[in-house]
Parts: C-alpha cells; structure tokens; sequence
C-alpha cells in the first residue's frame, strides 16, 4: 500500500509533518510513522502554553512496539493540543492527517526549511 503524503504540508526527516493555517503549525506524524510504530496506545503532548524548539523533542507516542520521541518541525509556543487523541491514540494510526493531529504552535520560525511532500517521499525511499 502506498504511503499517503499529502502535499499541502512540510515534512521532516523524523517523520513529522506541519501545515500552516491561520497563523498557526498543525503538527502531526506521517503516515509512514504511524505505519512503521503500527497501534499507537499512548501519546504524550506538550502543554497549552508550551514552548517548544525546532529539531528538540516535544513529546512521545508509544505503541505496543516501542516509544518514540516526536521532534518539533518549527519552533513555536503550544495553542492548542488534540484531547481526542490524547484519550483515543489510535485516532493517529486511523487517520493521521485530520483527526490524528497533535497540537498546533503559534511559530517563532519559519516551515521553508522543511521538505516538500516530493523530498519526503523520496526520503522515505517511495
């Protein structure tokens, strides 16, 4: 099955993706993520308020293989984090895009440095 990779989002080499809308950075993990850790059943997010650091780790999701750290692809401070996620992990396996978001930041740097939805797929050797 092909890995969905959408376009309209930057891409890092830990697998994280950002999307830029109203201001804000959605973050989330690719789907090659998702399918490399298979069921997700724990996520750990920042805080409402947070700051996180482009490249640092903000959080940790764990599945019934192993944990994971997620890296921020954009510095920023926290405004929002996915609570549905927070109480169903699984959401991120599901759908990782929309419903399987994990927060979003008002950013202090730029997503330009990130690799389009082409460098990514090429990254991850599709």
């Amino acid at each position: 099955m092909a890995t969905q990779i959408p376009a309209d989002r930057k891409y890092t080499k830990d697998h994280e993706w950002a999307k830029e809308w109203g201001g804000k950075v959605g973050i989330g993990i690719t789907d090659f993520a998702q399918h490399s850790l298979t069921d997700i059943v724990f996520v750990e997010l920042p805080k409402v308020g947070a700051k996180i650091e482009a490249g640092k780790p903000f959080g940790v999701v764990e599945s019934v293989k192993s944990a994971s750290d997620l890296y921020a692809p954009v510095s920023g401070e926290v405004t929002e984090v996915n609570k549905e996620v927070l109480e169903k992990p699984e959401l991120v396996n599901q759908d990782p895009y929309t419903k399987g978001w994990l927060i979003a930041v008002k950013p202090t740097s730029k997503v330009d440095h990130l690799m389009d939805a082409a460098a990514y797929k090429k990254h991850i050797g599709e």
